[in-house]
């Protein structure tokens, strides 16, 4: 659907990808579909808009469990992970690249912070948002609760 290969699909593109999948709908539902995808509303829809908006939404107990995985890293308690917050808790000196001396323990950190970080805007603190955001990618892949849940409380020694 994206003609012109910018990673977006415009509305232009949209429909002409809904007619080309012989989706045929009116144009005003056409439009209220291209907004309920464009999620920051600048008029186009990314890779990630499309995919967050076809992801089913957590339960309650695997956004509890997320939860505390990220009540754990955030040590300040203000909300944002960042690299004084890892210290301490995630060890950097276990890293293969931090033991052949590639990189430093703030590179560990930062590429530990960037896994979670929204990808267009790695800025070294991970908000509560992206946090959840980056386990929703997660669990739309597992279809059991409980072993969503194991597989937080063990990664997470919760």
């Amino acid at each position: 659907m994206d003609d012109n290969e910018n990673r977006s699909l415009d509305f232009k593109e949209f429909l002409k990808g809904l007619n080309d999948y012989g989706l045929l709908i009116e144009k005003d539902e056409a439009t209220a579909l291209f907004q309920h995808f464009d999620r920051d509303g600048n008029g186009t829809i990314d890779f990630d808009e499309f995919l967050i908006t076809l992801r089913p939404p957590m339960s309650k107990a695997r956004k509890e469990v997320v939860m505390q995985a990220f009540r754990k890293l955030d040590r300040s308690g203000d909300g944002v992970v960042t690299i004084e917050d890892l210290r301490g808790v995630y060890n950097a000196k276990y890293h293969p690249k931090y033991q052949n001396g590639e990189w430093t323990e703030e590179q560990v950190f930062r590429t530990f912070l960037d896994s979670f970080d929204s990808p267009y805007d790695k800025d070294g603190k991970v908000t509560k948002e992206e946090f959840i955001n980056y386990y929703s990618g997660v669990s739309a892949s597992i279809d059991s609760d409980a072993y969503f849940i194991l597989m937080m409380r063990n990664a997470w020694k919760l």
